[in-house]
């Protein structure tokens, strides 16, 4: 055997040493040595459940060192997820995506390009106040899903990622910001009750429920295992309010299609479809009175 079906042998499939070793002087065993060793590639090891932890540990110092380097960590913070992505620059002369790497620590919501090494967009995720996933249809024809994120100045930012619904679900639960008014400063509720909220996924759009909470300014819907509201619809973005033919979670015509000035289209669905379409419509005149 050669030392390269030697080196082949052991990446693609390892092998196990039995070594004991005896040292005598003059017929007396003095020193002895008992070895049992398993040599492989790392994916092997791996594989077979083997220094999975030296593995995960190693990854670990090798994200935060790369994070630390690039992002300029502050004093205790961490970062949670790191993914490719993108930030849309709109206004200006350029209008368009500009690549890079979208980071999410416990304190922001970074997208930075590598080479050269420039952060193209961030954001503290105190001042984040809604996070929802918007399909768009590229020029290809191919529908992706984007994360719109609104600011507390009024920006609302598009941000592509490589797994989208992962970095929604992190966003949402992380709990950081406040996407609605707190406790103490809290609109008055218009109304409150159970709704359905359509989300959308990338392997198709999803039912899911929750509480949905209207007041004079905006229509909050949180599902129980959230810790943010996956949508919050100012009424003056509100343009339509409208029902939607066939079946919905609570039965045949209980889809209620909300349509904003922006083009979006919303679909939520109650049991009580027409007493939310009158709320909603009651409501939104205020709020473009206000």
């Amino acid at each position: 055997m050669t030392l390269d079906d030697l080196v082949e042998v052991l990446l693609n499939k390892g092998a196990v040493l039995h070594l004991d070793l005896i040292v005598a002087v003059a017929d007396i065993p003095l020193i002895g040595v008992s070895v049992r060793a398993a040599v492989a590639g790392m994916e092997t090891m791996l594989e077979y459940g083997m220094m999975r932890h030296w593995d995960e540990a190693t990854r670990a110092w090798a994200e935060r060192s790369v994070a630390r380097r690039a992002l300029d960590l502050r004093e205790g913070e961490r970062v949670l997820s790191r993914m490719a992505g993108g930030h849309l620059l709109t206004g200006g002369v350029y209008h368009g995506w500009r690549p890079g790497t979208v980071y999410l620590t416990d304190q922001r919501l970074v997208v930075l390009r590598d080479e050269p090494r420039e952060i193209l967009w961030q954001a503290e995720l105190d001042a984040v106040r809604q996070v929802r996933l918007k399909p768009e249809r590229t020029v290809g024809g191919e529908e992706r899903l984007r994360l719109e994120v609104a600011l507390a100045d009024g920006r609302r930012e598009l941000l592509s990622a490589r797994e989208p619904e992962t970095l929604h679900d992190l966003l949402s639960r992380s709990g950081a910001g406040r996407l609605a008014p707190t406790a103490a400063g809290e609109e008055p509720a218009v109304a409150e009750g159970h709704l359905w909220y359509e989300e959308p996924r990338r392997s198709g759009p999803l039912w899911r429920g929750g509480r949905a909470r209207l007041t004079a300014s905006r229509l909050t819907w949180k599902s129980p295992v959230d810790a943010r509201p996956a949508l919050v619809l100012p009424l003056t973005d509100l343009a339509e309010v409208g029902r939607a033919p066939g079946y919905g979670p609570a039965g045949e015509g209980s889809v209620l299609v909300l349509r904003t000035g922006a083009g979006d289209e919303l679909r939520v669905a109650a049991d009580d479809p027409a007493r939310w379409v009158r709320w909603l419509e009651s409501a939104r005149p205020v709020a473009a009175a206000g």
